[in-house]
């Protein structure tokens, strides 16, 4: 066999094995380890990092951030889905008097101007914090590469734990900056003055800044974790971060 023939049979052996990694996300972790781990020179044996799968999954995080990010910044998204729509923040929690009141409150449209300005201002920042997830996703040092493979958004729920609360930081100012472009804090200060319901709530500017942020993190992070999900599903597009080099080869 020569070069070529040797080539060209690499080739096809690990495009088939990228095809059922993404097709059908590694069985087990132990299934993960072994195949990243001969791919990639034994790298993956033993608990220690797997640098070339982890910086597959590294490229694969961004893509899906940048991918995500894009969607939530055009106008409209957040407060059209609601699975991720900003609400006011409540005191005592969702299920309390109080919050029940605001939600009416929101759903007759007496508040629900506010509630469109937080959702318009989540956007903004979304369309700001590229670069933020982005370096919070270089600094990552992924050390359970067959754990993160073995979940569809395994990669996305490893960054919130590693840098949930520096994303949390890096947001908030850009949260409250697009509150303000929006005019959400007069628009509270307004409807404050004129609601009794938002006077008892006591809901403030930092509170508000604090409640946005981190609800916007959280849509954020589903969705990153959905694209994640899709992008497996792309047997090209999900693991050319880490099959990529070799099937140049």
């Amino acid at each position: 066999m020569d070069n070529r023939d040797f080539s060209r049979s690499r080739r096809d052996m690990l495009a088939a094995i990228a095809a059922l990694a993404a097709a059908a996300p590694f069985a087990s972790p132990a299934m993960a380890q072994g195949v990243l781990g001969g791919l990639l020179g034994g790298s993956g044996a033993g608990t220690g990092t797997t640098t070339g799968a982890g910086g597959g999954l590294l490229d694969l995080l961004g893509r899906a951030s940048d991918s995500s990010l894009d969607k939530l910044a055009v106008p409209g998204a957040f407060y059209n889905d609601a699975a991720i729509r900003i609400a006011l923040p409540l005191l005592g929690g969702a299920g309390g008097t109080l919050g029940s009141l605001l939600n009416g409150a929101s759903r007759l449209g007496i508040a629900d101007g506010l509630v469109r300005k937080l959702n318009d201002a989540a956007g903004l920042a979304a369309k700001e914090a590229k670069p933020i997830f982005r370096s919070a996703i270089s600094r990552l040092s992924i050390t359970d590469v067959p754990g993160i493979v073995g979940q569809n958004d395994g990669a996305s729920q490893y960054l919130r734990r590693s840098a949930g609360t520096e994303l949390t930081g890096k947001l908030r100012p850009l949260i409250d900056a697009a509150l303000g472009k929006v005019n959400a804090f007069s628009a509270l200060d307004s409807l404050s003055r004129r609601s009794p319901l938002l006077a008892q709530a006591g809901i403030s500017r930092s509170g508000l800044g604090a409640s946005v942020t981190d609800q916007a993190l959280n849509g954020i992070f589903k969705y990153i974790g959905a694209e994640e999900g899709r992008l497996r599903g792309n047997p090209v597009g999900a693991v050319s971060g880490v099959l990529g080099g070799l099937l140049k080869n």
